[in-house]
């Protein structure tokens, strides 16, 4: 993926934010020299994984699977004295998906905060990694919906789903509706260790650096 790629999609994504009067701690506007002049705080982010993230999986077609996203709070899983939640802002543009994926320890909701909207897609396997035909119940504020796998669940803005643990799951903007800036309020988010993806995808994306940061990853601070 390239940087100007990177840049670009950190761009409308501040852009929507200014739609909707979000404003990031002011970290999330820090330069690479901010970074290396604040090490007590860049060490803090760097442990918490939070600050920008923007990745295509490994896919190097970012229009169709890819997401741009920002953790504002997070604790760390092997620590138990550390806060026990996390809360992100995801950002997708129409025709992008994230991949089927799961958590084994994080129980998140799914939230869409603006924007288009927002289709979550589910599905279980069982111990041989084969799809079940069951129905799954999802939570969509508290009321109880049965899907099908593969089924599309909705969700308009203000609406939200609780995605429970081992339930894979892939979203995407609905087509013809527009960009979604949506939101993830969950038990602490460990990207590198509670990630679980149905296909080979890469979570972060290898970087072709054609012009300067415009605000450095939180994993390569």
């Amino acid at each position: 993926m390239k940087r100007s790629e990177i840049n670009n999609a950190i761009e409308i994504a501040k852009k929507m934010m200014d739609t909707y009067n979000w404003t990031l701690p002011k970290w999330g506007y820090w330069s690479k020299e901010d970074y290396n002049n604040n090490p007590e705080m860049t060490k803090y982010l760097k442990d918490h994984q939070m600050g920008w993230d923007v990745t295509d999986f490994g896919k190097d077609n970012f229009n169709s699977q890819g997401i741009t996203l920002f953790c504002i709070r997070n604790g760390i899983q092997s620590n138990f004295d550390d806060k026990p939640y996390a809360e992100k802002l995801l950002f997708m543009q129409e025709g992008q998906e994230i991949p089927f994926h799961s958590h084994k320890i994080k129980l998140e909701d799914i939230i869409n905060r603006g924007g288009g909207d927002l289709a979550i897609e589910f599905l279980e396997i069982d111990n041989n990694n084969k799809q079940l035909s069951k129905k799954i119940t999802v939570l969509v504020d508290g009321e109880k919906i049965e899907l099908d796998p593969h089924e599309p669940l909705i969700l308009k803005k203000g609406q939200s789903v609780t995605v429970e643990r081992n339930v894979f799951h892939r979203f995407y903007s609905v087509k013809g509706s527009g960009m979604v800036m949506a939101g993830e309020v969950s038990q602490v988010n460990d990207d590198n260790n509670d990630n679980y993806f149905l296909e080979q995808v890469g979570r972060f994306s290898q970087i072709q650096e054609d012009e300067p940061p415009l605000h450095p990853l939180w994993n390569e601070v």
